[in-house]
């Protein structure tokens, strides 16, 4: 029983000193974490994340929560007795469905910034309206209307600056105005990337419902640990990646393309995704690195 005990503490020794370079590295350092997909439907999965962004927040990092919705949104749309539509992938949203997702997405802000202070971390909720943080304009879909869809065209970061400043962690709902202050519905994976390349963040990271990028997705021995920026761009060139994957991939190598270090594709359904990846030497998900960085120590 002694040497059974001695060995369980040790192997968790040796995590604690596997992560110890990770710790050092990323220090002080902004990590943007979009929280949407199945990771947000199961609630034991969904204190396994908060949990996570605690601990990340806790062992010095600054942690940015940009989160989703759309599953909630859909069934508030339905319980309304309204038909959920979407073009090419994205949310039809007139008027009434507008108000309804601004209802829903402040719902579930308040909700996280609950989960991750009941874990002694003060946190804020605020939406892409506070402070001016997202600016959009009217977005089509290749030329159709979709009613108050907004594509962000300016991002004012100070009021996330200010509240890493005070120690908060900021949890972000992806609604933003025009010109004119309508409200537009806007689309989190890009909320995030904006909101990451504004503030130059060290890692974006994507919690999806997809293991990470393959060499061939039919083929789940082939998933890639790391990619390189010209890696990522040829797959899309040549075709590599099926059409789901495209949008977020474009999204990872405009943020590199902007100054944020890594981003990381990630399978939320995975308990502690984000610390597995970030923590430890193998990973779980696909890292892809600006063309400058120094890789890993993966194995």
């Amino acid at each position: 029983m002694v040497d059974q005990y001695m060995d369980e503490i040790m192997k968790k020794a040796e995590v604690l000193i596997e992560a110890l370079p990770y710790i050092q590295r990323f220090n002080r350092k902004i990590i943007v974490v979009k929280y949407g997909c199945s990771a947000m439907v199961d609630e034991e999965l969904k204190k396994k994340v908060i949990a996570d962004v605690v601990l990340l927040k806790l062992t010095g990092f600054k942690p940015i929560i940009v989160h989703g919705g759309g599953k909630e949104i859909s069934r508030w749309v339905a319980k309304s007795g309204m038909e959920p539509k979407f073009v090419n992938g994205l949310r039809v949203t007139d008027a009434d469905t507008m108000e309804i997702a601004e209802m829903v997405l402040n719902r579930v802000n308040k909700s996280l910034v609950q989960m991750v202070q009941e874990l002694g971390v003060k946190a804020v909720g605020i939406s892409g309206k506070d402070g001016g943080l997202l600016h959009v304009q009217k977005r089509y879909s290749n030329g159709e209307d979709i009613g108050y869809v907004g594509e962000i065209d300016a991002v004012n970061p100070k009021v996330l600056y200010d509240l890493l400043e005070n120690d908060y962690l900021p949890v972000v709902c992806p609604i933003g105005f025009d010109d004119q202050f309508d409200t537009f519905n806007i689309n989190a994976d890009d909320a995030a990337c904006a909101i990451a390349k504004s503030m130059k963040a060290e890692k974006l990271a994507f919690l999806t419902d997809i293991e990470g990028v393959y060499r061939d997705f039919n083929d789940k021995s082939t998933l890639i640990s790391e990619l390189r920026l010209a890696e990522a761009e040829r797959f899309i060139s040549e075709g590599m990646v099926g059409g789901g994957m495209i949008p977020k991939l474009t999204n990872c190598i405009d943020a590199l393309k902007e100054g944020v270090s890594r981003v990381h594709i990630l399978d939320g359904r995975i308990p502690h995704c984000l610390l597995l990846e970030i923590f430890t030497n193998k990973g779980i998900g696909t890292a892809i690195l600006n063309n400058t960085e120094v890789e890993y120590y993966h194995e």
